[in-house]
């Protein structure tokens, strides 16, 4: 008899799936469509004319004391009009004033430093260090276009403007008057319409929904067209909040809900409807009402957004340290590299390097073959205006006038195209205090140009942010838990009144995020795979979940609607 044990045959093993290796993004440095012009800015002419009507004044009034070597401080004030014009009044009034205040004290530090040293090294150091504190405090607060390139280049300027302490507190109180005179150009439009940008705002959350129906309709663009829309009505919902509570506000969120709707539910929207609202949203005409409107419980989870503690600046700053790395590192080479070729104004290339910094690394490439583009074409302008601008003082100021509103009259086509008016602008300001040459001028902007978009770029490649990643996989979470959220309402028989719309709005702008999010990490190099399919998956089931509470709130109102006329009869 045999000792030996009979072989157990094998178990199958079940063919287990492997997951599909994160692809890292192929990432290119683009050149098509990088200097394509796109539309204007609904609101071009505002900041346009505001910035016309807050320079004039002080420049007109130093023009005729014969002082317009003085000119430097007072646009420190003056330029803060070109920013907030997208804000309700009652947030512009604050935004203006911290950016007023926020000017003045850029503007102080680098005053003091060119009094205490006349080291350019130090004074490059100095103005690399603004400009990143200046990036991280404008990105975090989402202060908007022009953001921090103006903070930068004033305080940069002044950094290398012979100066001592005893004049510093005049030259701060002139800027202070001019950045008074600024706000109050800021408010003046309100007026006339006190309630201007949450109806432009909202107009614009219609029109995009009515875009992403007719996408939906035709079968075509559908992702493009539903994240803009998305964009659009999160935005009008963040400029809801920050304005003042009232009939015209309610009036206008009731519309911002039927935009959010659409989106979630294109195939049961009227797109004509949406447009025929953000038309009559035009003027100062009363705010339409939707006739299917059952009764404001919907807006109760508005008003707990409203009420709800925003996330504090430190956590926001937080994630961008790795840009205020960049802007600190590749402003100090620049100026640093522009000392070493022997240039007398190293505060041009360390703006020209502040100005490339974007989201990440492709979007800062493109801003630096646009600087680039900008400039060139902008010193050739300069050469032609200069004539003209030496003719008399007066006709100086006057050219000056004139190229702040070209410059944002087309910035919003593209900045290539804005900067053609800007870099001659700069050019001419620096003879407000005597007459340069031109020559000179010019062949110092264009080494500056170059030195600063060359270094600057190469530092953000340099500096790498791996936290566009670890920011990547916080949005898939915030979707995930708001998603799962919003179904378990959905789900309940009984949901708390408000509860639900408060849960799709959240869901909402977590998909927003995690659109713009996944955006800015695709952009960046150096860093690990990003799990694409995640995100995919994330978005298609976020707005899956959207539909869900869209069709069962409109059951919800049904059923109450219907319980209300039961009440009645009986």
């Amino acid at each position: 008899m045999s000792s030996a044990t009979p072989q157990r045959p094998r178990p199958r093993h079940r063919a287990r799936h492997r997951p599909e290796p994160r692809k890292r993004p192929a990432l290119r440095l683009p050149l098509a469509g990088v200097l394509r012009l796109g539309r204007p800015s609904d609101i071009w002419f505002k900041p346009a004319l505001s910035v016309i009507a807050a320079v004039a004044p002080p420049n007109l009034i130093l023009l005729t004391l014969g002082r317009l070597d003085l000119a430097m401080y007072t646009m420190a004030g003056s330029l803060c009009a070109l920013y907030a014009h997208n804000r309700p009044y009652a947030a512009r009034a604050r935004v203006l004033a911290g950016v007023v205040l926020g000017m003045t004290g850029g503007l102080a530090v680098a005053l003091v430093a060119a009094s205490l040293t006349a080291s350019p090294v130090a004074l490059v150091t100095v103005g690399a260090l603004l400009a990143a504190a200046q990036k991280a405090l404008c990105d975090a607060t989402r202060l908007g276009p022009p953001a921090n390139v103006v903070l930068t280049f004033i305080s940069s300027a002044s950094l290398f403007v012979p100066q001592t302490l005893d004049r510093v507190p005049g030259h701060l109180g002139l800027a202070l008057a001019a950045g008074g005179w600024a706000w109050l150009i800021g408010m003046a439009p309100g007026l006339a319409r006190p309630h201007g940008p949450e109806r432009r705002a909202t107009a614009h959350a219609l029109n995009a929904a009515a875009a992403r129906v007719d996408a939906h309709a035709a079968g075509e663009g559908e992702g493009r067209t539903r994240a803009a829309a998305a964009t659009a009505v999160h935005a009008a919902w963040n400029t809801l909040l920050s304005a003042r509570a009232g009939e015209t506000r309610r009036g206008l969120e009731r519309l911002v809900v039927r935009a959010e709707i659409a989106l979630a539910a294109p195939a049961d929207t009227d797109p004509a409807r949406l447009r025929d609202w953000a038309r009559d949203l035009r003027g100062t005409a009363p705010v339409p009402c939707p006739d299917d409107l059952v009764d404001d419980d919907e807006l109760i989870g508005v008003d707990a957004e409203a009420a709800a503690d925003r996330t504090p600046l430190r956590r926001r700053l937080g994630p961008l340290a790795p840009i205020a790395a960049r802007t600190a590192l590749g402003c100090a080479l620049a100026g640093y590299a522009s000392l070493a070729l022997g240039v007398g104004r190293p505060y041009w290339a360390l703006v020209t390097a502040a100005s490339l910094y974007q989201a990440n690394v492709t979007l800062t490439w493109s801003r630096a073959v646009q600087r680039v583009v900008g400039n060139l074409v902008g010193v050739l302008a300069f050469a032609v205006l200069v004539p003209l601008a030496h003719l008399a003082q007066a006709a100086l100021v006057l050219v000056c006038l004139a190229l702040n509103f070209g410059a944002e009259a087309l910035i919003s086509r593209n900045y290539w195209l804005g900067s053609v008016c800007v870099t001659p602008m700069a050019l001419l300001i620096t003879e407000f205090a005597q007459v340069q040459d031109p020559g000179r001028l010019i062949a110092e902007r264009l080494v500056d140009t170059l030195v600063g978009a060359v270094v600057g770029f190469a530092a953000a490649v340099a500096v790498t942010n791996r936290r566009a990643g670890d920011r990547l996989e916080n949005a898939l979470t915030a979707v995930e838990r708001t998603r799962e959220h919003a179904a378990r309402l959905t789900a309940e028989p009984h949901p708390a009144v408000g509860a639900l719309d408060a849960a799709r709005r959240a869901l909402a702008a977590a998909l927003v995020d995690l659109r713009a999010t996944a955006d800015a990490a695709a952009g960046e190099w150096w860093q690990r795979a990003l799990p694409q399919e995640r995100v995919v998956t994330a978005e298609q089931s976020g707005h899956r979940t959207l539909a869900a509470t869209v069709r069962r709130q409109g059951l919800l109102l049904d059923r109450d609607a219907s319980a209300r006329a039961e009440d009645v009869r009986r």
